[in-house]
């Protein structure tokens, strides 16, 4: 199976399994990337029954202190699980949606993906500590909610690598100390593993906004490519991680302007 294919699979199928196979291997991987085909948008994923996508209002999930209680632990878990599955799907459509984007852009999307499954598996372990199957809460489509923001490779990044992924490095940090606070080192330890894949991330997508976007300012080429409601107030936690923001390799220019935007949602409380 080529990537295209791949990439194809994970979004449409209805099956999890289907959703978490890894991706070809290097040669294979190449090959494809040579001769990607024309662009395809998929406007839904397919899902299986059990996690068939529901308006917000009905799935709503305990804020961050709601993890020293092990049952509302599970259900942020199971949050946090969904948001993987939606990264998963997302960066496999972009790999389909963005076939004339560079080669090094979609090795990269395919890579991500690849760390956004081994995440929710990670997850779907840790809910099954807890006694709970993914599935067994409902899951919104926050993610693939904001569809018609990803226009082209920019803005895909500055939605997705840029917005959700850069709020994870506050999210991420603060569910970790609450999960160990809680005595759940196992579960603290997953979100570490988290926290540390999401610097990569977002390095990618700080990468791959200073190159799309040439010579421009980078905060203002971010503005200019990101739309409300996302935006750099949903790029951020109350608590503001700015060693991880350095890691990722972004200028103190850039990090200075994140810090001084309020966030609209408080720390530690899932999408």
């Amino acid at each position: 199976m080529d990537v295209r294919d791949h990439a194809e699979r994970i979004v449409a199928s209805t099956s999890l399994t289907d959703k978490l196979a890894p991706p070809p291997g290097p040669a294979e991987l190449d090959a494809a990337l040579a001769t990607p085909g024309p662009p395809l948008r998929i406007t839904a994923p397919g899902r299986p029954a059990n996690l068939a996508i529901v308006p917000g209002r009905q799935a709503r999930v305990p804020p961050l202190a709601g993890m020293r209680d092990p049952g509302q632990r599970a259900r942020i878990l199971h949050a946090l699980a969904n948001h993987e599955l939606q990264a998963i799907e997302l960066f496999a459509w972009a790999v389909l949606a963005f076939p004339e984007a560079p080669a090094a852009f979609r090795r990269g999307l395919v890579a991500i993906l690849a760390d956004e499954q081994r995440h929710l598996a990670l997850y779907c372990g840790r809910l099954a500590a807890h006694g709970v199957g993914f599935g067994d809460h409902p899951v919104t489509g926050h993610f693939w909610n904001k569809l018609d923001h990803l226009t082209g490779p920019c803005e895909f990044v500055c939605a997705m690598n840029l917005t959700f992924e850069n709020a994870n490095l506050d999210f991420a940090g603060d569910y970790a100390v609450a999960a160990r606070a809680a005595g759940d080192d196992a579960t603290a330890a997953v979100l570490d593993q988290v926290h540390a894949d999401e610097i990569g991330h977002v390095h990618f997508g700080w990468v791959w906004l200073r190159r799309l976007t040439g010579d421009r300012d980078p905060w203002q080429a971010y503005l200019d490519h990101v739309r409300p409601p996302l935006g750099p107030a949903r790029a951020r936690g109350a608590r503001f991680d700015r060693e991880a923001r350095r890691r990722a390799g972004f200028d103190e220019a850039f990090i200075a302007a994140l810090e001084a935007v309020a966030p609209t949602r408080p720390s530690g409380q899932p999408r």
